[in-house]
């Protein structure tokens, strides 16, 4: 072969030609899976037609097997079918067949029409009760057995861990782990002792190292059980000499609670004390060192004063020092006003992560329910900034502090007049639930057994600088923070311008239980000398016969006098002028009875027993 010939042979085409694009390629039909090719072969299956048809077809094609030449049959036992899929639809129709008779024998036992199940009676089992005892038994002693094992085996452990001579590290840094907040950086594990994560702003931090404790200590340690040290951070706390519990004699856990104590404490003193510097106040607030002086009242002071505590005395990490006028230059603690200031800062921390939700809820988060509606009401711009005024923790605290000392003052007063006065007796009832800034208290003045007859009420509300009273009349009066006010208006109440203003009303009301008449009275009596303090008060009371008088008289600088007169006169004589006896009915001179000579427990029971004498017809 001189020349060659090129000859190109292409592969037959498998696969049908589904699209011829207009550029001239051919896109061909994806070729069947096997999933679908079985779909395609179980489509030609007729399984309408008979078992008897199925042969007929197997018999023609066995003839025609048969006329097929001899190089071309195959092996004498292989018999090949003309119908696919034959042996699946022999087991299909078998299965047909079982699933028909298992449900016509379902339907004979259930209707019971054709046939009765009747149970056969089993042949009774001889019963060995020998043999169950000792079965028992056997079972018994194996679960005593394994009781036996698990109580030997925690008494091991018990024993281990009582006579072990090392403590655990890990197991005290997990107890260290569920009271703080420890994660690892690097190599190291570094705990936080701030109240971030509660709302806190506080710029100095709070971290400490967790260490494994050295060798030497770890001797010392066996009998407490502790290997972990806490490693206080110097430069976080700025005073780690001075904390409570910095010792190697303490257990890591007084030393982390000592150090967030202070470190809480110092946000707080820094806080009061850059309010201190802002504060406009009548008189300047002044910061010295670890002090904040304020003025309450005048003559009184606040001071609050960070301490540390080195674990000599029992001194508090955050006294506040409270120097009144009486104190000698000494300042006392009060722990109500510790704890209001710890409770305030911790309301701060809780704003700052508890906001409210808005309303609606689109909009912004952040402004209050009543900064919200300002829109809607058509707030003005004086009530906005009422909205925006907030009270500092230092004015807060002043203003608790200056109703301390308007209740304290109230209460010496309230004591001090119920000890020097004795009749009518003077009883107070402090309210139990007040506010920091706000308490209530009840007066009731009354006479030892004459308490259902007359009780003059008076209730008096105590602020921050002004005291309210209401009377009993319903008269408001308004007070300022001078002691000498509430006195003068609780002696007022009880011996005032009309001499014992209680006193007065309560011999009325015994006089009319008596049958006695009242003729006059009088609150502010002219007659008499002048009285330094409100005015004196008289009322004229008359028998039941209308033949004895008493007058009783008042007066605040001198106290009560009682006057009796009767009628007719003894001492009436007739003259020129006077002539008719019947001016002999005029009562006469009144006479003083001294109070202290006579009978009785109170004031109350001296006019009634004088009374009850004056009424007797002997």
């Amino acid at each position: 072969m001189a020349n060659s010939v090129n000859i190109s042979i292409e592969a037959p085409i498998e696969n049908q030609i589904q699209e011829i694009t207009y550029d001239g390629q051919e896109i061909y039909q994806a070729p069947l899976s096997m999933s679908e090719n079985l779909a395609r072969l179980a489509q030609k299956i007729d399984f309408s037609k008979t078992e008897d048809e199925f042969c007929n077809i197997k018999k023609e094609g066995e003839s025609t097997l048969e006329i097929k030449s001899e190089d071309e049959s195959k092996e004498p036992g292989y018999q090949s079918s003309l119908w696919p899929w034959d042996s699946v639809r022999n087991k299909l129709r078998n299965a047909l067949t079982e699933v028909c008779v298992l449900a016509d024998v379902l339907s004979i036992a259930k209707e019971k029409r054709y046939m009765v199940l009747d149970p056969i009676q089993a042949e009774p089992v001889d019963s060995r009760p020998m043999v169950q005892v000792y079965g028992r038994k056997k079972a018994l002693g194996a679960a005593g057995a394994v009781l036996l094992a698990g109580v030997e085996r925690l008494r091991a452990s018990e024993t281990m861990r009582m006579t072990r001579n090392m403590p655990d590290f890990h197991i005290d840094l997990l107890r260290l782990r569920q009271n703080w907040r420890l994660k690892k950086v690097s190599n190291t594990i570094v705990g936080d002792l701030s109240y971030r994560t509660a709302g806190s702003k506080f710029s100095q931090t709070g971290v400490f190292e967790v260490t494994k404790a050295p060798e030497e200590q770890i001797a010392q340690a066996m009998k407490q059980e502790d290997v972990v040290t806490a490693t206080l951070s110097s430069s976080a706390l700025n005073c780690p000499g001075t904390l409570p519990g910095d010792g190697a004699e303490l257990h890591w856990q007084q030393k982390l609670e000592a150090a967030q104590n202070v470190l809480f404490c110092k946000e707080l003193f820094a806080r009061l004390a850059a309010e201190a510097v802002q504060l406009d106040a009548t008189i300047p607030h002044m910061v010295v060192g670890n002090q904040i002086m304020a003025t309450v009242l005048p003559g009184i002071q606040l001071l609050i004063g960070l301490c540390h505590n080195n674990g000599q005395n029992n001194s508090n990490a955050n006294p506040e020092g409270v120097k009144t006028e009486g104190s000698s230059g000494k300042s006392e603690h009060d722990h109500v006003l510790e704890h209001s200031l710890h409770q305030l800062l911790r309301a701060v921390h809780h704003n700052n992560t508890h906001h409210p939700f808005p309303h609606p809820a689109t909009g912004p988060l952040g402004p209050s329910k009543r900064r919200s509606l300002a829109g809607p009401m058509a707030a003005d711009r004086y009530e906005l900034l009422e909205m925006s005024k907030e009270q500092s923790l230092l004015e807060q605290i002043i203003q608790q502090a200056q109703h301390f000392f308007m209740r304290r003052r109230s209460e010496y007063v309230l004591d001090t007049i119920a000890k020097e006065v004795k009749d009518p007796l003077i009883v107070s009832h402090w309210n139990a639930l007040n506010s920091p800034t706000q308490s209530c208290v009840k007066i009731n003045i009354m006479a030892y057994g004459y308490d259902a007859v007359c009780r003059t009420s008076l209730v008096v509300h105590v602020g921050e600088k002004t005291l309210k009273c209401i009377c009993r009349d319903g008269k408001v009066r308004h007070l300022s923070y001078e002691l000498q006010e509430l006195r003068d208006l609780i002696y007022c109440q009880g011996c005032g311008p009309q001499i014992y203003q209680h006193q007065m009303t309560a011999v009325q009301a015994v006089g009319r239980c008596m049958g006695w008449q009242l003729l006059a009275s009088s609150a502010h009596l002219g007659s008499g000398p002048v009285e330094p303090l409100a005015n004196a008060s008289t009322c004229l009371l008359a028998s039941p016969a209308g033949d004895r008088m008493i007058a009783i008289r008042c007066e605040p600088s001198v106290g009560i006098q009682v006057f009796i007169a009767q009628s007719p006169r003894k001492d009436f004589f007739a003259s020129e002028l006077v002539q008719d006896k019947k001016w002999e009915n005029l009562g006469g001179a009144f006479k003083e009875i001294k109070l202290e000579k006579m009978e009785g427990k109170n004031f109350l029971n001296k006019m009634e027993l004088l009374m009850a004498c004056l009424s007797s017809p002997s």
